[in-house]
């Protein structure tokens, strides 16, 4: 009885320790949000106090993106050697601290040096934050990627209340992006207990060598050109579809701006959606039928003759590009349980450079064809993507999440 009582205590405090290490990766993932976030709604401010174009603000946009990337290289290679228990809090303090650096940037050479830190801060934490929560996920033996992914959006959404708050009180730049990193850094420190320990590893095989240095399977770069495609959509979304409306239908700015908002809110109502989609069909269902419809959705933007059609073909692209940057991300990182980490920072750096990359193809494409028009080659991503989707089967039966829907007794 006594050894019946003890395994039932045991058990229990499992399933605590779970549920707390998921509500303490949640909170990286709102942080990141956030952080990032209140860099965004501070641009404006920042660019007219240093005193640079618009033109000279999309290059120190690169610098930012030069910085996560490495970051996201650093971080995946740092979660593997060291454990993201111990990567992720201190990359969330990093990201924080370094938040308050553009605000106080003065110069063009200083802001630049910020946004290559700050980058670099915030690609550490974004690919240690997702490296844990693949490993949140095989503890749970069922998908909850998906909804990680949407905190990320809530945390945006926290980012706007707060810029628009600070304005209203009149604080600078440098009072309103410190107080987000002082918070920030008391975050990333607090959460740090909930998460969950390095998970033991198979041992490598022999003559591998280390996981940054093992060849990277093919999977592994079939995923990253397919994170590359998405997050390109991705990317092309968020900086033309208030656009497309305005100049291509003759919308008033304040219906053009519904264009990104239908866009983003069914997005992350899908992200809400796709863990149980996912646990029900599979994750090739959630990846072939999520860019299919997306396909559909920004085909019918590029055809819209009329606003409302155009407004429901971005709340379709949103709804189908939702669950497949999650899916993408948790097969890199279940694929190889010892180089978790460099894989996901493999795919999710391949990934933010579409995410960089796919404002400046539409726009270069501007200069051939009309703006809708250029969007028929997303249609040809999400078409590409569906059917590749079959590379999230499973090498082998017994690779985790990955086989469909699996019971557990766990909930949450």
């Amino acid at each position: 009885m006594f050894q019946t009582l003890n395994l039932f205590v045991m058990v229990s405090g499992m399933e605590r320790a779970l549920r707390v290490a998921r509500v303490a990766t949640f909170v990286y993932f709102v942080l990141n949000g956030t952080l990032l976030g209140m860099w965004v709604v501070q641009i404006p401010a920042i660019e007219e106090r240093v005193g640079i174009s618009h033109a000279a603000l999309g290059g120190f946009l690169v610098l930012l993106g030069a910085g996560a990337f490495a970051g996201m290289q650093v971080g995946g290679r740092l979660s593997d050697r060291l454990g993201t228990r111990t990567v992720v809090p201190l990359a969330g303090v990093l990201c924080a601290a370094t938040l308050v650096l553009p605000g106080l940037a003065g110069e063009p050479w200083a802001l630049g040096a910020a946004l290559l830190l700050f980058g670099f801060g915030n690609g550490t934490l974004d690919v240690s934050m997702n490296a844990h929560a693949v490993q949140v996920e095989k503890a749970y033996e069922r998908p909850v990627m998906s909804a990680f992914h949407a905190t990320f959006s809530v945390g945006g959404v926290l980012a706007a209340l707060a810029g628009a708050a600070a304005v209203d009180i009149g604080w600078d730049p440098a009072t309103t992006l410190g107080t987000a990193a002082g918070i920030g850094v008391v975050v990333a420190l607090t959460a740090a207990r909930g998460l969950l320990p390095a998970a033991p590893t198979a041992p490598a095989a022999e003559g591998d060598g280390p996981a940054g240095k093992r060849p990277v399977p093919g999977r592994i770069w079939l995923l990253a050109v397919l994170a590359l495609l998405v997050m390109l959509c991705e990317g092309a979304a968020n900086d033309w579809s208030v656009l497309h409306l305005e100049d291509v239908l003759g919308a008033p700015e304040s219906t053009a701006a519904l264009a990104y908002g239908t866009y983003a809110a069914t997005m992350t109502a899908g992200r809400l959606l796709a863990d149980r989609i996912s646990a029900r069909f599979g994750p090739v269902a959630v990846l072939r039928h999520g860019a299919a419809l997306a396909a559909v959705g920004i085909t019918a933007v590029a055809l819209a003759p009329w606003i409302w059609v155009a407004l429901t073909g971005w709340a379709l692209f949103g709804l189908g590009l939702s669950g497949c940057i999650p899916q993408l991300f948790s097969a890199a990182g279940h694929a190889d349980p010892s180089a978790a980490g460099t894989n996901v920072s493999r795919v999710a750096g391949l990934g933010y450079i579409g995410m960089l990359a796919g404002p400046a193809v539409i726009g270069w494409l501007t200069h051939l064809m009309a703006l809708n028009h250029t969007f028929l080659l997303l249609t040809l991503f999400c078409a590409t993507t569906a059917t590749a989707a079959g590379v999230l089967r499973p090498a082998s039966p017994r690779e985790p999440l990955e086989s469909g829907a699996r019971s557990t007794t766990l909930s949450g």
